[in-house]
Formats: structure tokens, sequence, C-alpha cells
């Protein structure tokens, strides 16, 4: 017998009201389509497509998790035996973290921040358990262990603020694994991690579903992170499995497969022939941080997070700065952007900025700009998008509203959006149209360096790679430099011409990205490399 069977899965939007009782005469919007699919015990099956294409919704529908005003409209979901679309709520609660467990994308947003992180998988264990509280405790401890979170018992006491993503999504791992559940659903577990904390988390994952033997439902947009875990991997396009295979890698049927996999592939990012001179040069780097003060009369500890960091990027050039989380990475960036303090000399256009006040800096900010990872953090929710972008204008210059308004038009068609984006909200846009909101919020100052953070980590693959070749047509048509900041060594080699390697503050390898991907130096580029599948790939 399977131990998940999924025949005929079919999930739509409903556009009528909620409270009209017959369904079958609400306008609805299919968006699944007869997605049919068996796994067995200790099987892992991957779910993977562009951001849209379903997967998260039939995760979901699982779990009877859908969004409000979102249902399964037929089909069937049998868990041992078990047919579970038709249970209600209160019948659903005896399946939910105990038979059947998810770990979501939002490790941040999937704990709750109020409350020890220990506490949050002890409660796990009081809904389902019979367990008294010295037991629970005792089983929270083991649980962190087996996560391979260290110093458990400090970590117990943690809230999720306090700790980094990796030992977030190791807690949601502790959490979903507490009652030793039949079917784990993993909804991208490795989204935003490096590639080395990615590699790290799938192989828990892999271990802890020998360890109990559990079937594993794997969702991804990264064809290729699946490769070496999944038995089956389920490609989706618009709501429907196009193709099911165990050799989907080898022998792709489907062209959408073909396409996807093809993405991957990447040439180098083509060296300057003529290099100008440098607009922007950092030597001697350094960043502190005093942590706060455990004891009375003992001295507060400082955190050295940037130890003598040194680059130079030139005009039109590409600058990826890669390592691990907690590498320094998005430090190096505040620091150049003066909105953290740092030692060391920081020259913007032969202007020594290191040392400028938050007033000093305000009419250089026009020349210095940044995309962050998090479009949806990093726009208003309360204004328009015409609205977002007129800010930052505004702030530098005066220009009458025609003017102004045909500014903000021709920025939305260079970043690929109509004007009609204008008028709406960020929560009405897609990531990628967000993100790509967030680039013309920055190029309409027409900067001479542009700092990206992480921008496409949340991005499904495709877009990702539109988003780069987005950002390349842009950099010609106004000439500029880019700091670009990602864990993603695939996308750093055909965006990048140099490279600079972190780890732990400080720089272990910098270089042509060319020479330092076909021939690394230090142990750690090459461990990165084989993290992310490339030690075969950068010929």
């Amino acid at each position: 017998m399977d131990l998940l069977s999924v025949k005929d899965l079919c999930i739509s939007f409903q556009l009528g009201e909620m409270h009209k009782k017959n369904i079958n005469q609400m306008a609805q919007r299919e968006v699944v389509h007869n997605v049919s699919f068996a796994i067995q015990k200790g099987q892992c099956h991957a779910l993977v497509g562009e951001s849209g294409a379903g997967k998260s919704l039939t995760a979901r529908s699982l779990m009877h998790l859908l969004p409000y005003g979102v249902y399964i409209r037929s089909g069937s979901v049998v868990l041992e035996g078990q047919e579970l679309t038709h249970l209600t709520e209160k019948e659903m609660l005896r399946f939910r973290g105990k038979d059947i467990a998810m770990v979501f994308q939002d490790s941040l947003a999937g704990l709750n921040p109020l409350q020890p992180v220990g506490k949050q998988v002890e409660e796990a264990l009081f809904i389902h358990s019979t367990m008294n509280k010295k037991e629970r405790e005792k089983r929270v401890l083991e649980l962190f262990d087996l996560v391979q979170i260290d110093n458990a018992k400090e970590r117990v006491l943690s809230f999720p603020h306090q700790l980094s993503g990796g030992q977030r999504q190791r807690v949601m791992l502790a959490l979903a694994i507490a009652n030793k559940p039949k079917l784990l659903i993993a909804d991208e577990p490795t989204t935003a991690l490096d590639a080395n904390i990615q590699v790290a988390i799938l192989e828990l994952l892999q271990s802890l579903q020998k360890e109990f033997d559990m079937g594993l439902l794997l969702i991804s947009h990264d064809l290729r992170m699946v490769q070496d875990f999944a038995d089956v991997v389920h490609v989706m396009q618009k709501g429907e499995i196009i193709e099911s295979s165990k050799e989907v890698f080898v022998n792709p049927k489907h062209w959408y497969t073909q396409k996807l996999l093809a993405t991957e592939d990447t040439d180098y990012a083509p060296v300057q022939k003529n290099i100008t001179e440098p607009i922007l040069s950092v030597k001697n780097l350094n960043i502190e941080f005093v942590r706060p003060k455990k004891m009375l009369f003992k001295a507060p500890q400082v955190f050295h997070a940037v130890k003598n960091v040194n680059f130079i990027l030139s005009k039109g050039e590409c600058l990826g700065l890669v390592g691990e989380s907690g590498s320094g990475k998005s430090s190096i960036a505040l620091a150049v952007l003066r909105l953290i303090s740092s030692t060391g000399s920081i020259i913007l256009n032969g202007q020594a900025i290191e040392n400028y006040s938050h007033k000093q800096m305000q009419p250089l900010r026009k020349k210095l700009q940044v995309v962050f990872q998090d479009p949806y953090l990093s726009l208003n929710p309360r204004m328009t998008i015409y609205d977002c972008i007129k800010e930052g204008v505004l702030a530098h210059e005066k220009m009458q509203k025609q003017v102004l308004m045909q500014k903000i038009y021709t920025c939305l068609e260079d970043v690929g959006l109509s004007k009609d984006y204008a008028l709406r909200f960020p929560h009405e846009l897609s990531g990628g149209e967000r993100q790509r909101v967030a680039i013309a919020r920055a190029i309409i100052l027409q900067p001479e360096v542009l700092i990206l953070d992480e921008p496409t980590s949340s991005l499904d693959r495709t877009l990702q790679f539109q988003l780069l070749e987005l950002l390349k047509t842009l950099q010609k048509k106004y000439a500029m430099s880019f700091v670009y900041i990602s864990h993603d060594l695939r996308l750093v080699k055909g965006f990048c011409q140099k490279i600079l390697v972190l780890k732990q503050g400080e720089c272990v390898e910098q270089g042509m990205t060319k020479d330092v991907f076909m021939n690394p130096q230090s142990e750690y580029m090459k461990r990165l490399l084989y993290s992310s599948n490339m030690q075969h790939e950068v010929m």
C-alpha cells in the first residue's frame, strides 16, 4: 500500500463571496489540474517548477492549509488508507503535525517571534504525545542534537531572530519531526541559504528520512538542487505535472524540463577589454560590532565581522561578493553605503567617504544606490508603485509633475513593466515584478554604483536569469558598475567579471571569475564549488 496517494487533484480559486453555500454556483478559476502521484514509505519525491506552477498549493492542500478562498475542487488524497480531502478542520488536527508534517520556506515567518524556539518544539510534543514536562524538555534537547544544532542547551532559550537562517531551518526540522511523522513535506527548505548550508540541510533531511523511515516530498524551483536527493522528480508547469521520472536529468522528455535544465548552463561573464579608472576603491576595511554586556562588571565582547578587506571596482564592471551566511558580505555593502560604521579607506570617484556624516553623504546617495534582497520589505505596502519610485527622485531634485511622470513611466518600461503598474500596490505584484520595481527605484537616479544584495535569492531559476539579463542591459544603458552579493555561484559565473570570496569576515581568494572558478586556490572555494555541483562544470 502506498504511504501517500494523490489522484486527479484539482484546486481552484474562488472568485465569488465566501458566504455563499453552494460552491458549484460560484465563479471559479482552476489553478491545479488533475495532479497525481504516489509516494512509498522511505521514498523521496521532488515537485519542481517555476513560481506559480502550483507546487506549494499542491503541498498545502495535503494538510488542509490552503489560503482563504482556495479549495480542493475534486480529487483524492489518501494517507495510509485514510482519505483526507473530506475531513473537517477538527478531524485534520489528529493528522497534522503527527502523521504528516511540513517545513515551510520562510523559517522566520514559520516560527513564533514571541516564544523561545525550544518552547515551540515542546508545544508540538504537548499536543500529540503523553509525555510529562521533564520528558518533553529532554526530548527537545535530543531533537536539537538530532538536527545538529550546536549548543542545544543555549539554543532552546533563543528567540527566532537570534538564530541564523540555517539554524532556524534546523529548528523547523526539529519541530516537524518531533512526533515522528510518516510523511514530511519540505517546501523550498533551502531558499536564500548559501550552497554549503543548502547541502547540509538536504543531507540532514535525507538522514532523518532514513532514520524515521519517512516519506519525503521535497518542493523546489531549483532542478539541480534535488538531483542527488530525489527518487522521483515531478515537473510542474501551469498547475499540471508534465513529466514524472527517475531519469529526468539524463533523459528529459518534455521541452519545458529541457528548458529548466538548459537554464542552469551559463558562460562566463565577458571581461572588459579596456580597464578604466576605479570608481570604487576599498582598502583595509574593518567592521566591528559590540555585543550586549552579559555581566555588570565585565567588558562587552567585540565581534570582528570584517577583517582587512580590499577590492577595486572599475567603471562598467561587476564584482561578486561570495561566501556563506555570516561571512560579512552584507556588512561590507552597508559600510560602503555608510549605513554602519567601519575603519579603513572607502573612495568613491576619487573622493574619500569613510568619515562622511549622514549629511555629507546625502548628495552622494544619488551616485550610490542599493537593491535589497526582499522587495516586499523594502517597498512601502501603503504606497503605490508610482509613489515608491517618486519618493527617491524627489529626495534629490525637484521637477515638474509631467516630467516626473514621464521619467517614472520610462523607468518602468526599462525594467520590463508597463506604465499600468504605476497605480498598483506591492502586494498586487509577483516576487519578480516587485524586484523589478526595486531596481526601477534605484536606476531612476542613474547611479554610478549599484549594490545588489541577494536580489534574486527568493525567485525561481528562470526568473533569476531573466533578472540578471535585465541588469546587464541596464548596466550598458546607464554605464553603471555593480557590486553583486550572492551565495549562488552559477549566477555569479555568468554575471560578474571579478569575484571576492569571504569566509568569517576575511577574504580567502579574489581575482577574475574565470580564473578563480577554473583554478581555485583555497580549500573553502573548492568546497563551495563542490556544494554548488559545479566542480565538473567550471570549464
